[in-house]
């Protein structure tokens, strides 16, 4: 029987608000027309859940591509005007988010993008007021998502050891972070766009829909 877990730690992007499609439909657009041919498909399979300085290091190490050194503030500037018209909370989120709280365990959220955008993000949704007390960042630590540094970075701010933490995650890079921390991983797959079998090899448990998550995951 898996233990009640003392810390939620959430994902943000994919997890809390569907912002996923709109930023790599987006994102392919960018890297095309800087000369790294690319496709909508291959950016949510492969850059999903990364912050854009990662992924700038990735393609201008592996290519002589040069995205520019205000590649990543060009992009953050862009979010406003991206987000403004279409996004949503993932389905169902809100109740969980809520159950979790109604019976006093903690929970945050930690995720690759910044501060900035998750006001953003979770400001259209409503889902603000429910994480304005933690929300963490990847610009917080040396190194993103899949490395652990965020995930350890949370857990022991808010002054919990890894084994009592479970992360919700979406991404490959996310899941393999929070196995990396020694966490226990609900990876969702509900998009169809998600990598299923990345996220299974990643040591994820699966579910595609929020409303499994109360029965996978011992709250009371």
């Amino acid at each position: 029987m898996m233990q009640v877990p003392k810390l939620v730690i959430f994902d943000c992007d994919g997890i809390l608000v569907d912002t996923e499609n709109l930023a790599n439909r987006r994102l392919a657009e960018w890297l095309s027309a800087a000369g790294y041919p690319t496709s909508f498909e291959y950016c949510r399979k492969n850059f999903s859940g990364r912050s854009m300085a990662s992924v700038q290091k990735q393609i201008e190490e592996e290519t002589s591509v040069r995205l520019g050194a205000d590649f990543v503030d060009r992009w953050n500037a862009g979010l406003p005007d991206l987000f403004a018209q279409g996004v949503e909370a993932i389905p169902y989120v809100r109740e969980f988010v809520e159950a979790v709280r109604s019976v006093g365990i903690a929970y945050c959220v930690a995720t690759s993008a910044r501060v900035s955008k998750m006001h953003i993000t979770l400001g259209q949704t409503g889902l603000l007021s429910l994480f304005e007390h933690a929300m963490f960042s990847s610009t917080m630590v040396a190194r993103g998502k899949p490395f652990p540094d965020l995930f350890l970075h949370a857990a022991k701010t808010i002054g919990f050891a890894p084994a009592d933490c479970i992360v919700i995650e979406d991404s490959v890079a996310g899941t393999q972070a929070g196995i990396a921390a020694g966490m226990r991983v609900f990876s969702y797959h509900g998009d169809p766009y998600s990598d299923r079998d990345g996220l299974i090899q990643a040591g994820g448990i699966l579910f595609d829909d929020m409303r499994e998550l109360a029965g996978l995951v011992p709250i009371h």
